[in-house]
This record gives C-alpha cells, structure tokens and sequence, in this order.
C-alpha cells in the first residue's frame, strides 16, 4: 500500500507515535507499505514554525530520511488537480495533499474532517 502522512501525522509519528491511532501505527510500521510524506508538508512546518504556531524537529528531512519515508515533490500534475478539486476545504498545504492522494493513487493518512470529505482513500490517523 502506498500511503502519504498528513502533516500531523508526520509529526505525531515523529513525537513517538502515541497519539496515532493503532492501525496508523501498523500501517507505517507494515515493511510492506511504502509511506511517502510531500514537499508541501515540509513547506507546512517550515511556515508555520517560522510563525510559531507549530513545533517540529529543526532537521525535518533527516527525520523523514532516518524513517525511511520517500519524500515527494510537487508535481505539475499535481498543481494541475486542484482545479479539479471541490471547494470543500481552505487549507491550500491540504488541498495539494488531496490533489497528490487522487493524482499518486495514495491513500490518506489524517485525521482532517475537511479533508475526508473528499473522495479519497484514507487510513485515520
């Protein structure tokens, strides 16, 4: 299964896992699954830290890479899915992660109600 992490489910994992709900924590424990984590995620935290309203590890992409998560790029195609997209969520960092999800044929890892209104697939966090 190919999975990509919602920003917090990145950093839940990252602080320990505990606060993932337990099929989350198997799915990326499962050696099986291939676990992919966006830029847009990594351009998320760098914001929002910078602003204060977020902590995270000051070497994100080390983290990323010592978990063995692929990191994914924004893609043309995947700016290009947005127009496709319903307005049914403000967040642009959520709506590119959408757009990746139906683009990639990932599913979803989050807990976001706004963005399990989307017709994608997701795993709760």
């Amino acid at each position: 299964m190919r999975i990509l992490l919602d920003t917090h489910a990145l950093l839940w994992w990252l602080d320990g896992g505990r606060r993932l709900s337990r099929s989350a924590q198997e799915s990326i424990r499962n050696p099986e699954n291939e676990i992919f984590v966006s830029s847009a995620t990594a351009w998320e935290i760098v914001v929002k830290k910078a602003i204060g309203k977020l902590i995270a590890p000051d070497n994100l992409e080390e983290e990323v890479i010592r978990h063995r998560f692929e990191r994914l790029p924004v893609l043309f195609s995947h700016v290009m899915e947005l127009q496709n997209l319903p307005n049914l969520h403000n967040d642009p960092f959520d709506r590119m992660l959408v757009a990746q999800t139906r683009v990639e044929g990932f599913k979803l890892m989050t807990r976001d109600a706004n963005i399990k209104k989307y017709r994608i697939n997701f795993i709760e966090a």
